[in-house]
């Protein structure tokens, strides 16, 4: 099978989701045998060779001289330049050819679907994650009232809205999250067959490979984008209440993002500079090294529809703790303790009964154990590629 695959997204040295299941599915679905075509421009190019996906061929779409205009210009340029060479692209196509657009952001989404309507194959297209309610935020879910939205939460709610119009109208299949979004496009008249809950993975020999160190330096761990979905400025005030309960308790930070200096404002607030430690971006060996060095995972997403970091720790026989958000309901069906939305101290609680309670320790490490077995990305990846031969493999050569 041919993917062409659209990923002209990427922005900054972190990874988003999307990015990790584009690089382990392509990865192993191009050592498999299937011709993996990606459309990228500079920045994405960087990105997934710096993470080893080599056995692809790359289409650079080039637009790196306009950096220097700032996000909102580059974003709208890739759009426009993906649009055009989407529509200037051969129409001589393997018969076996499906276009896969890597997420819903339109550098991404517009492409692909011209792409696809160009070649007259099928466009699979990805939502991760719907955008809140700009009158509430991520924050709505379990703030009362309403508040004036900002202009960038606002850019994106109706941003969106062109992308799933699109999806809802043409695309033969949709990669989501979690169970409840693919419900949502079911009601819609999609068959079951053609949304995937992707969720993601886990490489368990990555994890394996890591051995445990003698002596455990951090009591929990978290690993993520620092954005208000993450739920990243409550975890400071979190890992205060369990701070008051142990003063040497400590916790590692592994992520990026625009919420980093707010959050060390709110280390230096609570005097938690040496309870926390931050360490950026990492990822591989480093990231695992990190994560065995700690007992817990923490997840204190407030707006979420998965998030495939949990099973990361998960992996390495981390029990994590969450709020119970209703796509967690069947992301993490166990391994995973649950707090009230938005209950700091019973979040908190949680973290201190995982610590001090040795057997509700050992029972949910096993369930994480469990868990992480069913995510490994090997599996994963043939599971998706055989669906999506077993939906279009026929079909695909008609529209040839």
């Amino acid at each position: 099978m041919q993917l062409h695959i659209v990923a002209n997204t990427t922005f900054g040295a972190g990874m988003s989701g999307g990015d990790r299941i584009l690089i382990e599915c392509a990865r192993r679905w191009a050592g498999h045998g299937h011709s993996i075509t990606l459309f990228v421009w500079e920045e994405g190019g960087e990105l997934y060779r710096r993470n080893h996906l080599d056995n692809v061929r790359y289409v650079i779409w080039s637009v790196a001289r306009f950096r220097k205009l700032g996000f909102a210009l580059l974003y709208l340029i890739r759009t426009l330049r993906g649009c055009i060479e989407a529509l200037r692209i051969s129409k001589t196509v393997n018969p076996n050819t499906v276009v896969y657009s890597a997420s819903d952001f339109l550098p991404d989404s517009l492409p692909g679907f011209l792409m696809a309507r160009r070649l007259n194959v099928p466009w699979i297209a990805s939502l991760y994650l719907f955008a809140p309610n700009p009158f509430k935020g991520f924050r709505g879910n379990y703030r009362r009232g309403f508040r004036l939205p900002d202009l960038k939460t606002m850019l994106y709610y109706l941003s969106q809205r062109i992308p799933e119009w699109l999806i809802r109208h043409y695309a033969a299949m949709v990669f989501v999250t979690s169970e409840p979004d693919r419900q949502y496009f079911m009601n819609r008249g999609f068959s079951p067959n053609r949304v995937i809950a992707i969720q993601g993975g886990v490489d368990l020999k990555e994890a394996q490979r890591v051995p445990k160190p003698e002596i455990v330096k951090y009591d929990a761990a978290f690993v993520g984008r620092f954005h208000p979905q993450k739920g990243v400025i409550e975890l400071i005030d979190i890992w205060d209440r369990v701070r008051q309960v142990k003063p040497n308790a400590r916790l590692a930070i592994i992520g990026e993002g625009s919420l980093e200096p707010q959050m060390r404002q709110e280390i230096e607030h609570f005097n938690l500079q040496n309870n926390i430690d931050l360490y950026g971006f990492t990822d591989g060996e480093a990231k695992y090294r990190i994560l065995k060095s700690s007992r817990l995972f923490l997840h204190p997403a407030i707006y979420d529809s998965g998030g495939m970091a949990a099973i990361e720790g998960m992996a390495c026989g981390l029990p994590a703790v969450g709020f119970d958000l209703p796509a967690l309901k069947t992301y993490y069906p166990q391994g995973m303790l649950k707090a009230p939305i938005a209950d700091l101290n019973a979040f908190a609680q949680l973290v201190l009964n995982l610590l001090d309670d040795s057997e509700l320790y050992i029972y949910t490490s096993q369930d994480a154990l469990d868990l992480a077995e069913q995510w490994d990305w090997d599996k994963r990846a043939s599971d998706i590629i055989a669906r999506i031969q077993g939906e279009f493999g026929t079909e695909v050569e008609k529209a040839a």
